[in-house]
Parts: structure tokens; sequence; C-alpha cells
């Protein structure tokens, strides 16, 4: 579907949820917009299909449904068993092949999915042996093909705690996804819904019987031992909650997300069953606060709005919008500046090249921020009006879409500010040169927009004209 927004929307209010595709006029700058792109599993997990990566699923509630959808969506990958597999569950893959030592993959098949394991004995199929692993490994690199390891057995229900054997993850798993089944929530604790029940009372806190919480599986994934346990330094962790089939399911997992972000990498909610996705990352905020404010005379970032200064209003916005970190690039008038932000939990980091131009601060900003920041949002110091809401509906958008910059869309298909940049354009924005911004990098990643109502967002402080208005408005 193509259609000319300027002929078809005549206010401000106007939804394009329902719109799978919208190509804009061709007298606008804006490009084209895929809103609603589905997620599948591999956008979810942060697979590359270009990079090849060894991963290891452990876990419970999906974890052999999960890997070999995995395995489905990457269309060529080799799977293998360092556990224990049923034997119905060979039918999954293309081909399977029984490895009792290297000698037995000489012919490995070329394509499809490849499941590896050891000889089938009472209907269930033996692990693989480390001699096989490490070979198999090696031809996942040789080849350039995705190397996805089952590494956990859990009985077919919804939860698990590790014995002190397990699980057996690979020291050269990149990835690791700790899965767990949300089906078990409200469930007494018992080995009927739990593998090794006794374990997981002992991560949790909870008692034999009592009913399984949130909080209870929060702790258990979140614990040394348990969720955590095995997993390489090196390796990227996720901790995936399946099952949440229903809106109040989807609810929770996301509140039990925000607790195990400071855990894992990132937290993917989900149903395999309804093949929907969420995937939650810490997202930093970066506001831009080093310039020279030649067009108004004086540092804009410390006119007053309401009270406070610019800067500190555009901080506290971040904070409250559940951005973390907030990284604030001082610059001109650094000392007056980073004490308008006193008492707030900032990050300041100041940028002494400002006079070279925008560049140099959104550089300084995303050098600032921890490996596993999944996304961050850029805010001016000079629109102290800009809203938590948009703030939160860019990164909840994100999070059930993985765009890779998004942008509000306003009145008369105007762009707005504040943008969200993922990860994935974090080495563009690092290759910026001069007084240009992230629209430099636009010809590189696809931007996608989200419609606001609030014209506010298009006004900025340049002079004390804007001023003025900002103030009446």
């Amino acid at each position: 579907m193509t259609l000319c927004l300027a002929h078809k929307v005549r206010h401000s209010l106007f939804d394009l949820r329902n719109i799978p595709a919208v190509k804009f006029c061709r007298q606008t700058s804006l490009r084209v917009v895929a809103y609603n792109t589905p997620m599948n599993l591999t956008r979810a997990l942060r697979i590359n299909p270009l990079s090849p990566q060894r991963v290891a699923f452990t876990g419970a509630g999906g974890k052999t449904t999960a890997l070999f959808q995995l395995a489905r969506e990457l269309k060529s990958a080799i799977v293998a068993s360092a556990t224990h597999l049923g034997a119905w569950q060979v039918s999954l893959a293309d081909h399977h092949i029984i490895a009792n030592s290297i000698n037995d993959l000489k012919d490995l098949p070329a394509r499809g999915v490849i499941l590896v394991t050891g000889e089938i004995e009472n209907e269930r199929t033996k692990p693989v042996t480390p001699a096989v692993l490490d070979w198999l490994r090696a031809e996942s690199e040789n080849e350039e093909t995705p190397l996805l390891i089952e590494a956990d057995g859990s009985r077919q229900k919804p939860l698990k705690a590790p014995a002190a054997h397990e699980p057996p993850i690979p020291d050269f798993a990149e990835i690791v996804v700790v899965v767990a089944g949300l089906n078990a929530l409200g469930e007494p604790l018992a080995d009927a819904r739990v593998h090794r029940a006794k374990i997981f009372s002992q991560l949790s806190g909870l008692q034999i019987g009592q009913t399984i919480t949130p909080e209870a599986v929060v702790s258990a994934l979140a614990h040394p031992q348990g969720g955590l346990k095995n997993i390489p330094n090196r390796a990227r962790r996720v901790a995936f909650l399946n099952q949440a089939d229903t809106p109040e399911l989807q609810s929770i997992g996301g509140k039990m997300a925000r607790k195990l972000r400071g855990h894992f990498d990132s937290v993917v909610v989900g149903s395999l069953r309804q093949n929907t996705f969420q995937t939650i990352e810490r997202c930093g905020g970066i506001i831009l606060a080093a310039g020279e404010s030649k067009r108004f005379g004086i540092s804009k970032q410390l006119l007053d709005w309401n009270g406070k200064p610019f800067v500190r209003q555009v901080a506290e916005t971040a904070l409250r919008s559940d951005l973390d970190p907030v990284v604030v690039v001082t610059g001109f008038d650094a000392a007056r500046v980073e004490s308008a932000l006193a008492g707030l939990p900032v990050q300041i980091v100041h940028n002494p090249d400002y006079q070279n131009g925008q560049s140099a601060s959104i550089k300084k900003g995303i050098q600032s921020l921890e490996a596993n920041i999944g996304a961050c949002v850029f805010l001016l110091a000079d629109q102290p009006q800009i809203p938590v809401e948009i703030i939160r509906a860019l990164t909840e958008s994100r999070a059930r879409e993985m765009q890779s910059i998004l942008a509000p869309l306003v009145m008369e298909e105007r762009r707005a500010n504040p943008v969200l940049f993922d990860r994935v354009t974090f080495d563009d924005l690092l290759k910026l040169e001069g007084d240009v911004g992230g629209r430099a990098i636009f010809d590189k990643h696809r931007v996608e927009y989200i419609p606001w109502h609030d014209n506010l967002l298009l006004l900025d402080v340049d002079t004390p004209e804007d001023y003025e208005r900002l103030k009446k408005l």
C-alpha cells in the first residue's frame, strides 16, 4: 500500500498502526516507513545471519522448540545436543547424524537443519562427546554456519534448576539463551512442574508446595548457581521468558524483564506458540548539551523552564523515562551546566572538542555507554518540553520491533526529536565528522517512525524569539 500523507492527513492526530508500509510523497525528505515489521526469534535474540555464531540454549519451558525454530529461521544450521533429547524430537531436523566420533561426520550435509547426537537409547539420544562438539565448532567457523547447542535437559517441564553437573555449556559459546516457561506461575512448587524442585527451592527461597511467583523465578534465573551458572564470561547472556501467551502474562513478563535486565544483556518476553516477542534491553539517554548557543547569545542549556534550567529539566525527563544510563555531554560553559545537574544520578561526559561540531558530542556519548546497552535516545538540551510519553513510546516500540532508527512523525510529514538509535548504528555514529548529527547515517540504516499528535516536538530554541514562543506554549 502506498499513499501520500499530505493528501490523506489534514491534522496531527493520525494513526498508521494498521498500514504495513507507507511511501511518502516525492517532495518530502522522509524515507520509506515499514511500520509494525514482524519480529521473529532471530531478531529478538539479535542473531546476525550474516555472521554465524555459536548459540547455547539452557533452562526449560520451550528450550528445544526455540532452538529448532531459530534453526528454521536461519534456513541452515548445525544443531548439536550436549545433553539428552527425546527420540521424537529427531524429526524436527532435516538430517539426523549419530556421531560417536569425528569419523562419523565426514559426510555432513551442506544445507538444512542438521542434528548431531549420540546413539538413541531408551527413547532418548545420548549427548555428543566433547571431541565431536569441538569438531562441529570448527566446522561451523570454517563453513560460516550457525551452531546451535542444546545444553540442558528439563524433562519437558516449564522450569528447572541445574544439578551439580549442569548445564554443560561449551566455553566457546558466544550467546547463551536461558529459557523459562511462564506457565508455571501460580502453580505449587513441586516436581510435577519444576525439574529439580528442591534445588529450585534453594535458589528461589520458596518452600516446596508454595506458589511459584514471578519474584521466585527472577531469583532463580539471576542466581549464580541458577540461570547464570556456567555461562562463559565472554558470552552474551539472554533470558527468554517463554509462554507469555496472554496479555496478563506478557505484562508480568515485562515486569520480570526489568528486574532481570541487570543480570542479563537482554531479556526476551514472548510466545513461541504465537510467534510474538519483545526484547527488553537497557536503553541509554544521551543529552547533547555542549553547544555554544551562538545564535542565542547566552547558554541555552541554562535558560529557565518552570523554575529549572533547561538541561536539568531534560535530564529529569530522561530519568523518569527509565533511560539507563542518562549521559549528559557538556562542552561550552561546562562548569555551570554541570552545576545545574547537581544531585541528579546522571553521567557527565565532557567534550573538549565541542567547537568541532555535534558529531564530537555524539561520539563522546556513544563511547561512554557500556557494552550491554541495546539502544540510546538522543535528546537536545534546548527542548525542555519533550514529554516522558514520547520517550517511552520510542523505547516500547523498539522492544516490539527492534528498529534501527526510530523517530516521531508529527503533522505534515515532519520528523521530530528525540530520535532513538539501536546499537547496530553505533559503529556508524562513531565515524561521524564535523558539524553533523545522526541524520548523516540515515542513508545507511532504515529509518522508521511513530505517529505523534503533539507539534511541540518540532520546536527547539535557537533564538530569543523561539524562547518566548516556547514559554507561551
